[in-house]
């Protein structure tokens, strides 16, 4: 039996919406369920070296480190990468630390996909594929039944000039429940934006 997850990780629903930061260095996302109500937010955690060097070196490159937590600051899990130079890994990790997941991902004629593997046994236990510019993304399981999708959702024509705020929703199979692959597919879908954007 698979040890408990967090309640953030219960849910079946995601709504990400992009909290503008003006500095442009380190975004936040909030979260929310179907309800409408915050659940989370996904903090993107920069250092100051990170930040100079920003302007000298490709941030594709760069680590970057992914931090969701629930609405009291807890954490819920990590998503992070280190140096990289073509193609990278990215690993998930619960709150103990403990990697749940490997992300890996590849792009193709602006449809990337990203594979998710255990971390001990190296199988894949899901992918997420999609069109970058259409912003749908299908999760499928390593036997390729669909397990969920990513939509990005407009925010009305001004608001979008006036802003550069992304939003987009998270939708799992509500009969997906196991929990630490639940943990590393989820996570690296409501992150999928922000990896996007550290990987152009």
């Amino acid at each position: 039996m698979n040890k408990q997850i967090p309640t953030f990780f219960l849910s079946d629903e995601y709504f990400i919406d992009e909290k503008v930061n003006f500095l442009k260095f380190a975004n936040e996302y909030k979260v929310y369920n179907d309800q409408g109500a915050q659940i989370g937010i996904i903090k993107q955690r920069i250092s100051g070296w990170q930040k100079a060097l920003t302007l000298l070196i490709d941030k594709r490159m760069m680590p970057f480190k992914l931090e969701i937590t629930d609405v009291n600051d807890q954490l819920q899990a990590t998503i992070s990468r280190g140096w990289t130079f073509w193609m990278s890994k990215i690993t998930v990790t619960d709150p103990m630390g403990v990697e749940v997941g490997i992300i890996k991902q590849k792009f193709k004629f602006f449809k990337p996909t990203f594979t998710i593997s255990n971390p001990v046994s190296g199988d894949e236990i899901a992918k997420i594929t999609g069109d970058w510019k259409a912003w749908n993304f299908n999760i499928t399981n390593n036997a390729g039944a669909e397990l969920g999708k990513i939509n990005k959702k407009w925010a009305g024509a001004m608001k979008e000039i006036f802003t550069t705020a992304d939003k987009y929703n998270v939708s799992i199979d509500p009969n997906y429940a196991e929990s630490d692959q639940k943990v590393a597919i989820v996570a690296t879908a409501i992150t999928i934006d922000m990896v996007l954007k550290e990987s152009k």
